[in-house]
């Protein structure tokens, strides 16, 4: 089968087609033909090591020291299953699915393995394999840190990087949570954050949402550009601060703060549920959730995908194209 392959960290020539062998599935996994899936910052970043401060020696131990020990990229996916192992009776051959694939990754290439227990659900009905892995990787973490962040109807939220993948669900689902929405992107997509429930746009080229003494109920910052002591300062009383990209320093950090401030910073890894994904394709199908494609790349073309989101101009998410 046809792969994106790295055998080296680097820029985004280190990632060449290749062909691999197909893997078979075992008692417990589903093969699945992969139609779509997304370059994400998951896959710049493990493909770069440009790791949030802290995470670069762990993500070596962990990935690979002199080489990559996962060689294909992909978190996310849409497919279609063409096997199922001995002992699945979730799925069967011939369902339409997305699905995470976690650390294993794998999702770059024309089949992969999954668990079958793992983040996978069912296609939305109205969305095509391309629009369907959108909803995966952004809409997972949104969900998740939403979760966390108990994020009611009425109160104000701030989505600093409301254009990316994250930031673009967020979007979505801080309005169809009733909350009042605060976007933080440059001015040139402002049309854009606008239409996906955005009330008011900040150019973060002109202001810096910290000074600008408005209050906000909930900040989820998708950029870790923007210290957490201003943010917080920029939170009304019981405000929580939703550290998407948060480094390691931040995250132990988070641990040692006294009681009645813990609960303000929520950071960490964000889990990967099948419910989850379950729940984003009931919204898709409802027309509450909608996939934003900025660019459609070939597998061919999988080098050029990763240098377009290295430049960090991406407008929600950018697609793989594979079958």
């Amino acid at each position: 089968m046809k792969a994106a392959v790295y055998t080296r960290y680097g820029a985004p020539g280190v990632v060449q087609l290749a062909e691999v062998e197909q893997p078979r599935p075992k008692a417990n996994q589903l093969l699945v033909k992969v139609h779509a899936s997304c370059v994400n910052s998951a896959d710049v970043r493990l493909r770069s090591l440009r790791m949030p401060l802290g995470f670069g020696l762990i993500s070596l131990l962990v990935f690979g020291m002199r080489a990559p020990r996962r060689p294909i990229l992909g978190v996310d996916l849409a497919g279609t299953v063409v096997a199922v192992g001995s002992e699945v009776s979730r799925f069967n051959s011939g369902d339409a699915i997305i699905a995470l694939t976690g650390l294993t990754m794998g999702a770059h290439a024309e089949y992969v393995c999954l668990d079958a227990n793992g983040a996978i659900a069912h296609k939305p009905v109205q969305l095509d394999f391309n629009q369907a892995a959108t909803l995966v990787f952004g809409g997972t973490t949104t969900l998740d840190f939403l979760r966390r962040g108990q994020l009611q109807a009425g109160e104000s939220i701030l989505i600093n990087g409301a254009s990316g993948a994250v930031g673009c669900a967020a979007l979505q689902l801080a309005r169809h949570y009733g909350a009042r929405i605060t976007a933080v992107c440059s001015d040139s997509k402002r049309d854009l954050v606008r239409r996906l429930g955005a009330d008011e746009v900040v150019d973060y080229q002109r202001e810096d949402f910290t000074r600008s003494g408005e209050r906000y109920d909930v900040i989820m910052d998708t950029q870790g550009n923007a210290p957490w002591a201003e943010s917080c300062r920029a939170l009304a009383p019981g405000g929580r601060l939703l550290a998407v990209s948060a480094t390691l320093p931040q995250m132990l950090q988070s641990l040692y703060l006294p009681l009645w401030e813990r609960e303000r910073v929520i950071a960490g890894p964000c889990a990967e549920r099948a419910s989850d994904l379950a729940e984003l394709a009931a919204l898709a199908d409802a027309g509450i959730l909608q996939p934003v494609i900025d660019r459609t790349y070939p597998l061919a073309q999988i080098a050029e995908a990763h240098a377009y989101v290295d430049g960090g101009h991406k407008q929600g998410s950018v697609v793989i194209n594979i079958g």
